[in-house]
C-alpha cells in the first residue's frame, strides 16, 4: 500500500483511506488492486491476459485504448538513461496509469497550489496521475518495477519538461534521509 510523504509539512500520510483521501484532493486517483501471483519471468501477455477484467474496467473508465507491461531491473541496459527521462519534473498530454507488479517507485508531485509531495508505489498500488500534472518518478534502491501502463494515445504519454528545477532539491530514493525533519532540503529556494 503506499505512502505519501509531504516534506514541507514533515508528516507523511498511510493507510488506503487515507492515502486515497489526500491524493484525490490534487486530482489524483489511488486505488489497491489484488496482485494476481505471476512469476516474474511471466512474458507481458501472460500478464495482460491475467489483469484483462481490470484493464477493460480501466479502459472504460478513463478511454484507454491500449495496455503494455514494463519491466525494468538494475540490469536492465541503458537504466540510466531511461530513468533521466522521467525524474526530471515534468507533464503528459494525457493521464499516466500505472498498476505496479512488482518492485517500488517515488512519484512526486508538484500540485498547482501546495507543497511537493512523493507517492511511494508497490504491488497492488493503482495510480492515474491526471495529464497536465507536474511530477516526476524515480525507482526506489532496488531499482525494479514492473508494472501495466494504460494509455489513451502512446503518442501523447511523451513528456514535456518544465526546465524548474524544482525536482533537485527532493530526495531521490525512496524516503531516505531528506524526508525527516530537519534534514530535507528546502524546495525551490
Amino acid at each position: 500500500m503506499a505512502l505519501v510523504k509531504i516534506p514541507a509539512e514533515g508528516r507523511t500520510v498511510e493507510g488506503e483511506s487515507n492515502v486515497r483521501e489526500y491524493l484525490s484532493g490534487a486530482g489524483i486517483d489511488y486505488e489497491v488492486v489484488p496482485v494476481i501471483p505471476l512469476s516474474s519471468s511471466a512474458p507481458a501477455s501472460e500478464v495482460l491476459e491475467g489483469y484483462a477484467a481490470a484493464i477493460e474496467g480501466l479502459k472504460a473508465r478513463g478511454g484507454y485504448t491500449t495496455a503494455d507491461v514494463i519491466d525494468v531491473k538494475a540490469e536492465t541496459p541503458g537504466l540510466d538513461a531511461m530513468l533521466a527521462r522521467f525524474n526530471s519534473e515534468h507533464w503528459h498530454d494525457e493521464d499516466e496509469v500505472r498498476l505496479i507488479l512488482e518492485g517500488r517507485g517515488l512519484f512526486h508531485i508538484h500540485p498547482e497550489s501546495g507543497p511537493v509531495f512523493a507517492i511511494e508505489v508497490q504491488p497492488g498500488d493503482l495510480i492515474r496521475v491526471p495529464k497536465g500534472t507536474h511530477h516526476w518518478f524515480d525507482l526506489c534502491g532496488e531499482r525494479r518495477i514492473r508494472a501495466i501502463r494504460l494509455f489513451q494515445n502512446p503518442a501523447g504519454w511523451t513528456p514535456h519538461y518544465t526546465g524548474s528545477g524544482v525536482d533537485a532539491g527532493f530526495q531521490p530514493v525512496c524516503f531516505g534521509p531528506a524526508y525527516f525533519p530537519g534534514t530535507q532540503p528546502v524546495a525551490g529556494a
